[in-house]
């Protein structure tokens, strides 16, 4: 990020194509894109999940900041979206968003969102925390998440709809994505 920044602009090729030094990859820097965007220009956002090492690098390169939030309470992301106001300033950056990217699931009631998709949760933190070794979580533990303040947003729709506004709240984001679907589930609890 920091050596090979990509300006995304909606304008003609200025010279030849160059190449990022550390990937060897080809810079993008004044290549027009397709389809054009109203403003003129991608918006880039940099996910970050916990490190505040990453937090000011994303302040110190301007971009928008999206807290990846997988497990655990809401609020202890909080000064991450604090750290990076300040960062900001400090790096003379004009004032980015903040974001929200987190798990979920929607059904019509909350019991069923969470019989339709904690399995395959539990699933797939078994395998994940087997790779990178830590233990998984438990079912009171991811019962915890579900719960107000914690980050998974399944349940009926106005419980998920409540549960996302209190996590922008919480954060003083202005974006939230939901990480909707989980690997296994069926098609037609996705749809």
């Amino acid at each position: 990020m920091a050596h090979c920044r990509v300006p995304w602009q909606n304008q003609a090729p200025l010279g030849p194509v160059s190449a990022c030094p550390l990937s060897g990859r080809r810079l993008l820097n004044g290549l027009r894109v397709f389809p054009h965007t109203e403003s003129g220009t991608i918006p880039t956002w940099v996910g970050v999940g916990g490190s505040p090492e990453s937090v000011v690098r994303t302040a110190r390169h301007g971009f928008a900041l999206m807290l990846a939030i997988i497990g655990g309470d809401v609020a202890r992301f909080a000064p991450f979206s604090e750290l990076f106001g300040r960062a900001l300033a400090e790096f003379g950056q004009p004032v980015r968003p903040v974001g929200v990217h987190a798990p979920g699931h929607v059904a019509a009631t909350d019991e069923q969102a969470w019989e339709e998709f904690l399995p395959h949760l539990e699933k797939t933190m078994r395998k994940v925390s087997a790779e990178r070794g830590f233990r998984p979580p438990t079912r009171a533990e991811l019962m915890r998440d579900v719960a107000p303040g914690g980050a998974l947003h399944v349940g009926s729709p106005e419980t998920v709809a409540r549960k996302i506004a209190d996590s922008l709240r919480t954060l003083g984001a202005t974006r939230f994505d939901l990480k909707y679907g989980m690997a296994g589930m069926a098609h037609a609890h996705v749809l």
